[in-house]
């Protein structure tokens, strides 16, 4: 059986990763492709538990190491129970979110390093990268004000932290895809919906023909 391929959409908040990632799912689908949307935090019945405990209460519950530990259980338990079989079993997975938002994320402050986080990885989900990361990027205004209108004053306690985290979060990622150019795609997030998605099914063409 033919593997299949593991893609992973990035950005900060308000890029509209959600959403492209459902539009690009349905794209593959349309063409015979048998696809499996799934996001992080969450994605098996594990890590849908520990997204609970990440994403509620205030924006101090868990220290940078705690939150971290956290996120690398449910990334271990998704991996194992939903990613890794489905890849297996030749179906394309789209995955909301992966290890790179913990290396952003996480990475912020100065408390972990790249490598801290990495060996976590390492350690819980075998170092399981994606086959291609899409990267989608909007100026940080711009993705700002569609995170608010997104969530209508209901962030939850990673988005509704200060605009200078947002801006080292938007940094890292600009870092990450410099350093794997192999991996990942710089995606441009302005536009229509439609105009993204034939961007994202763009930067994968090479596996479609």
């Amino acid at each position: 059986m033919t593997r299949g391929r593991f893609i992973t959409l990035e950005g900060g908040e308000g890029v509209g990763k959600s959403t492209q990632a459902r539009l690009l799912a349905e794209a593959l689908e349309a063409r015979g492709i048998q696809t499996v949307l799934t996001r992080e935090p969450g994605g098996s019945e594990g890590a849908e538990a520990i997204r609970g405990l990440l994403l509620s209460g205030a924006a101090d519950r868990w220290s940078v190491r705690a939150e971290a530990l956290l996120f690398a259980a449910a990334r271990a338990d998704h991996a194992e129970r939903t990613i890794l079989p489905a890849v297996e079993a030749g179906k394309w997975v789209i995955c909301d979110r992966f290890l790179d938002s913990s290396r952003a994320y996480q990475g912020v402050g100065g408390v972990l390093s790249d490598e801290d986080i990495l060996t976590l990885h390492r350690i819980g989900s075998g170092g399981l990268l994606p086959d291609r990361t899409l990267l989608l990027a909007l100026p940080l205004d711009e993705s700002s004000e569609r995170a608010g209108a997104r969530d209508a004053g209901a962030v939850d306690r990673i988005g509704g932290r200060d605009a200078e985290f947002h801006r080292d979060v938007a940094e890292s990622f600009r870092r990450f895809a410099a350093a794997e150019p192999a991996r990942f795609r710089d995606i441009d997030a302005s536009g229509s919906m439609e105009t993204v998605r034939d961007r994202l099914l763009a930067a994968l063409a090479d596996w479609l023909r």
